[in-house]
């Protein structure tokens, strides 16, 4: 049984993925009511999304505790690169859906209930900060997760004696190990997403809403492919496609198929291990980053409201649409980290147009519809993003402090 465990570890997990990929695809085409393979997807994805809040709450506190001095510089970068290319994503958003607009064929679908407005968005932003760590812990709210983890290893670093410490590092090396032991499954629960998606969706989503897809994925592409490999290159000063492309294999991949900012923390905290960042950088920033870095959600969120925009005949100019781009924006860093979170910042976003609940919620119910694909592009291109720019935002310190990196 060793001889085969060390085999099948042998294997690049990309490749071993890449065979759960086309297995999942094609049982999901010819057996579509093989349906015990979707427990693989379910227990992948709910084994990941149940390591991941204990581990970033014992990580954060341990690298905090033990933290060397002189990562200020670096974090700063990759909360700057976060916020930044979520304002551009929204702009690539405005300008391709003033290039090609949309227009929806609306129905009487409803929707849970949705934010009205930004300040709904930034108060349940700040209580999620301050909500109880252990309720923060098993309703997964990784905000306060972050805010008391912050708090207590800071406390802990001030306070508690080495040993400590050692403690708290080999608890969250146990916890890390845990991870990898969860990722080592990543083909088999790939097999049963890929089979879930295929045998439940079909293609009929590509017929009826080809054009809305293309607009949403074309630009998050782009975003992809375009802006952030620029904004790479002009601050590492090389090619910065080793590195994008790296980020979108091993973390987008993974992100594409559980559709959860959330669920892929574990996932981005062991590239950024293998990329070799500073655990004190990374475990503080992948976790941030969830939350905030929302490239993907300001893109879906800006079409989407344009479309309902332009359906309604609303003529939209510069001006407002400028002003949509950054409420997009900062919305996006309230979205949730789950599956949908961003849809459901829609109507906050149609409001700006005049627009009401019931149109902006069937909008929403739109969105639902499409998730399959668009969901899963747009956490792609969050999750791998989060890794891309913190290992950009230490690289970058590295360059300019003349010393050597590889990626």
């Amino acid at each position: 049984m060793n001889a085969i465990v060390k085999r099948w570890q042998g294997i690049p997990l990309i490749l071993r993925i890449l065979v759960g990929l086309i297995l999942g695809a094609v049982l999901g085409a010819v057996a579509p009511n093989l349906t015990i393979l979707t427990i693989l997807g379910d227990i992948f994805v709910g084994a990941l999304k149940a390591v991941a809040p204990v581990l970033v709450f014992v990580l954060v506190i341990a690298s905090l505790a033990n933290a060397s001095v002189g990562i200020g510089n670096r974090f700063r970068t990759v909360v700057v690169l976060y916020m930044l290319t979520t304002f551009l994503a929204a702009g690539v958003a405005v300008i391709g859906s003033f290039l090609f607009p949309i227009t929806l064929t609306l129905t009487n679908a409803a929707v849970e209930s949705a934010p009205s407005g930004i300040a709904e968005v930034l108060r349940t932003l700040l209580n999620n900060m301050v909500s109880n760590p252990v309720t923060s812990l098993s309703s997964a709210n990784y905000v306060g997760i972050l805010t008391w983890a912050v708090v207590f290893g800071l406390a802990l670093r001030g306070l508690a004696s080495d040993s400590t410490k050692t403690v708290l590092q080999d608890v969250s090396n146990a916890i890390s190990t845990a991870v990898r032991w969860v990722i080592e499954l990543a083909p088999f629960g790939i097999l049963g997403l890929v089979f879930s998606n295929v045998s439940t969706n079909g293609l009929e989503i590509f017929t009826s809403y080809g054009r809305l897809l293309a607009l949403l994925v074309g630009c998050m592409l782009f975003m992809a492919l375009v802006v952030s490999p620029a904004i790479v290159a002009i601050l590492l000063r090389r090619n910065p496609y080793p590195l994008v492309f790296r980020c979108l294999r091993e973390s987008g991949v993974y992100a594409f198929f559980t559709r959860s900012s959330a669920a892929n923390i574990p996932v981005n905290m062991d590239l950024c291990e293998r990329l070799g960042l500073n655990k004190d950088l990374y475990s503080v920033s992948i976790p941030l980053g969830a939350t905030i870095n929302m490239d993907g959600a300001a893109i879906t969120i800006t079409i989407m409201s344009l479309a309902a925009a332009h359906t309604l005949g609303i003529v939209v100019d510069i001006p407002t649409a400028i002003m949509l781009g950054a409420l997009s924006a900062l919305g996006a860093c309230g979205a949730s980290g789950v599956a949908g979170g961003s849809l459901l910042l829609i109507p906050m976003a149609c409001s700006l147009f005049g627009i009401g609940n019931d149109i902006a919620m069937q909008v929403v119910a739109v969105g639902f519809i499409i998730g399959v694909v668009q969901d899963s592009v747009e956490t792609a291109l969050n999750s791998s993003g989060d890794v891309l720019f913190a290992a950009t935002a230490e690289f970058y310190e590295r360059r300019k402090n003349g010393e050597p990196f590889d990626f």
